[in-house]
């Protein structure tokens, strides 16, 4: 089954529970049934010791970054824990780039995850509208830092623990916003839409506790399930750091 993973701006507001959101959505959403309630970890406000307040963004690329050369460790610490992720320029130099690049300078402090399709994908980097404390409700799931990179050619499907990039279902339309894979089955064989930026290597673990959080709000166009796709409780990406070989 092929589907859009997309960070466009055809949403309907959403305002439910803990976190009030608009994700980005699918022009086709596969049958989801409600999430199961977890025992998710304490929320971890941004604040608390050990982490500090995310540096202001000021510094990031006004212009999408250089491609990538070589391979760099993403290390995401987040309020659930932490997500390793290489990023790889045989997979894609301009989004690993474009991954590198924001995660250095801090424009994913901060952000949270928008979206979340169990045995699908887990969804961010809206660093406009989806920041805390000061979540744009009415445009989340709609922002980025202003420029989209160039698609990279797909050389591989997208299987669990893929990291890849959003975008509006056409070339070169990709940003700020990433999605990380939840099953092998997620998305068919040979699907080329979305550029990868690399994989998982540790906290797998992580991204399943994430998947569990219950969703809620208004579904999305096109779904069956009749559930929404935004997490009820905040999981807040608290801190990236990168360090290359």
């Amino acid at each position: 089954m092929t589907l859009a993973i997309r960070s466009n701006k055809h949403r309907r507001l959403a305002a439910l529970g803990l976190v009030a959101m608009l994700f980005a959505g699918c022009s086709q959403i596969p049958a989801v049934s409600p999430s199961a309630s977890p025992t998710p970890l304490p929320t971890v406000p941004p604040t608390t010791p050990p982490y500090s307040l995310a540096p202001t963004p000021s510094n990031c690329p006004t212009s999408a970054p250089a491609p990538l050369t070589g391979t760099a460790t993403v290390t995401m610490k987040t309020n659930f824990g932490t997500i390793v992720i290489k990023a790889d320029s045989a997979l894609g130099p301009n989004a690993a780039g474009m991954f590198v690049a924001l995660s250095q300078c801090g424009y994913y402090n901060d952000v949270i995850f928008h979206r979340i399709i169990p045995g699908f994908v887990i969804q961010a980097g809206d660093g406009t509208n989806a920041r805390e404390p000061n979540l744009n409700t009415s445009k989340m799931g709609q922002g980025g830092p202003g420029w989209t990179i160039k698609s990279d050619p797909v050389k591989t499907d997208l299987v669990r623990g893929t990291v890849a990039v959003a975008n509006t279902g056409t070339a070169d339309t990709g940003s700020s916003q990433f999605f990380i894979v939840l099953a092998d089955t997620a998305f068919a064989k040979g699907t080329t839409t979305y550029s990868i930026l690399g994989t998982v290597t540790s906290g797998m673990d992580v991204v399943d506790r994430i998947a569990k959080v219950p969703t809620g709000g208004e579904p999305e166009p096109g779904s069956q399930s009749g559930t929404g796709t935004m997490p009820l409780q905040p999981i807040v990406i608290l801190s990236t750091t990168v360090t290359t070989p």
